[in-house]
């Protein structure tokens, strides 16, 4: 067990034999810090915390009470193999958020990025690999192997299917059932979630200028208003239309990638 002499812990927390604290970490009453978990320096642990497993919380991260980070899979073909959790640096992790490791099968490691937030009942399942950036509302839940772009927003209550590919700086609208690939700057919504056009309120924080946001719109244009050919071909069209680089060539080569699940479309 190797603790920083800088670290602030409570005399309830419990400190398993073989964690490793950094340096000026906080952890909070009851809370329970496994063996094989490495918390970096400045990480702030709420009280009743538990973290389990092998996990890796980066620098700076807060984790609120309550949250359960590292515990064992919920998937019926885990058999205790050793697996991963990877969480980045100066993320918030609110009340009652749980985020499980990978499995074998999945590739062993659940990854998230850095600067996310997730907020209240928040759940990140096995094997998901979660951008940086990442904005998660209330309640919100990605089951497993999802991935999730950068600095895309899921809204509360939602529901992402296993498999699910959701592209960087999309949108997705509260209490949406995410069941196919959702494109980068796209935005859905709806009991099964439908496309709904692009995440304009997004790139225009983000600072995109209007020739890339004009880009992308020509480009979701041709790919989803036309009717011609299959969405595939309609993207292969487009790709041969756009050079390296910006957001429409990166809406086309997320399509052209493909992954085990369809994609979301406009409402017929």
């Amino acid at each position: 067990m190797t603790i920083s002499e800088t670290a602030q812990i409570h005399p309830t927390a419990v400190i398993e034999a073989g964690a490793a604290i950094g340096d000026k970490v906080q952890i909070g009453a009851f809370s329970v810090i496994g063996p094989e978990v490495t918390l970096d320096n400045g990480v702030k642990i709420g009280a009743h915390v538990v973290i389990a497993g092998e996990t890796h919380i980066g620098a700076e991260t807060e984790v609120y009470p309550f949250a359960s980070l590292g515990s064992a899979p919920q998937d019926l073909k885990f058999k205790g193999e050793k697996t991963r959790l990877e969480i980045g640096k100066k993320v918030q992790i609110r009340e009652h958020a749980t985020m499980n490791p990978g499995t074998e099968g999945g590739g062993g490691l659940t990854r998230v990025g850095d600067n996310c937030l997730f907020m209240v009942g928040t759940h990140v399942a096995h094997d998901c690999m979660v951008g940086s950036n990442v904005i998660a509302a209330n309640n919100a839940t990605l089951a497993g192997h999802v991935e999730v772009g950068d600095f895309t927003v899921l809204g509360g209550m939602c529901g992402v299917h296993q498999f699910v590919r959701i592209g960087a700086h999309a949108m997705v609208g509260g209490m949406t059932g995410v069941a196919h690939d959702v494109i980068p700057y796209g935005s859905v919504m709806g009991n099964r979630a439908h496309l709904a056009g692009l995440n304009m309120v997004g790139m225009k924080r983000r600072g995109f200028d209007r020739p890339q946001i004009h880009a992308l719109r020509a480009a979701y244009r041709a790919v989803f208003d036309d009717t011609e050919g299959s969405l595939h071909e309609r993207a292969s069209v487009v790709a041969a239309t756009l050079e390296e680089g910006g957001a429409a060539r990166e809406m086309i080569d997320f399509i052209l990638a493909g992954g085990s699940r369809r994609f979301c479309v406009p409402e017929q």
